[in-house]
């Protein structure tokens, strides 16, 4: 099972560009400006690309604390990071505004992306207080802007938050496949870069039965990539890729290389 826009590539490997803080953001610099945002992107763009990923996605993960509804500056902004280094593309992209899932496919809608990652189903207690997104209004904005082809990936379980929900997680990976129309179903670690729950990863395949991909969204690293893609369809990667595996740190070519080449084995 894969995604239109990855062809016949099985086993996919998105990668995460992170951009640095956005205006607004407790952590933006405003010496550097939207310059040193975009080399910053530019500089992982390249090493991933060299890498072999299979497909890139932009996220602003640097916006801490996290806001659950986007401010306009930082949309703007992200718009025009993504803009400024579409060119160098070579591989589809997708983007991620944490949280806010309307803000999420307007990015993706003004920049041609391919896909958009967000949690669209749920109530949640997180860091951010009450948690309730809404995937009705993100779907019919999708439909709105005339941009049907976009893919969304829900994220069922959100990193720094626990679910009210108490239904088990393999339910609520059907519940949104069959009443919020989502395209693919994404099971998370607790926090970025912490590893997902193997047991829950094949709950949710074997529920869903390939009827749309699977992926794991958080925490895959060279040594666990086997044991996962036996089981899922993909997987998406940030912090394994960075220097020393540090979130926050720039992306590692070498550490990029040696997880592709580890995966395009398995393939």
């Amino acid at each position: 099972m894969v995604f239109d826009f990855l062809g016949e590539r099985r086993k996919a490997v998105i990668a995460m560009a992170h951009i640095g803080a956005l205006p607004g953001a407790p952590l933006y610099d405003a010496d550097g400006g939207m310059d040193k945002l975009v080399q910053g992107v530019v500089h992982d763009i390249e090493r991933l690309q060299a890498g072999g990923v299979d497909a890139i996605m932009f996220g602003n993960e640097n916006d801490r604390p996290y806001q659950l509804k986007a401010p306009p500056e930082g949309v703007a902004a992200m718009t025009a990071v993504v803009m400024a280094v579409k060119p160098m593309l070579k591989v589809p992209f997708g983007v991620n505004w944490l949280w806010d899932p309307a803000a999420s496919v307007a990015i993706a809608t003004a920049t041609g992306a391919s896909f958009v990652r967000e949690i669209f189903t749920g109530l949640f207690a997180s860091d951010m207080g009450l948690w309730q997104p809404d995937a009705a209004t993100a779907l019919r904005l999708r439909s709105n802007l005339g941009n049907r082809q976009l893919k969304l990936m829900f994220n069922i379980n959100a990193e720094f938050a626990d679910t009210l929900d108490r239904r088990p997680i393999e339910l609520r990976a059907r519940s949104a496949v069959f009443s919020s129309l989502a395209d693919a179903v994404l099971v998370s670690g607790p926090l970025t870069g912490q590893g997902v729950d193997q047991s829950d990863l094949r709950k949710v395949a074997e529920a869903l039965q390939g009827r749309v991909p699977v992926l794991a969204n958080t925490g895959v690293t060279l040594d666990s990539v086997a044991q996962i893609l036996s089981v899922a369809d993909g997987c998406i990667v940030g912090t394994h890729f960075k220097v020393d595996g540090v979130t926050w740190n720039a992306v590692d070519g070498d550490r990029v290389k040696r997880f592709m080449d580890a995966v395009n084995r398995l393939r």
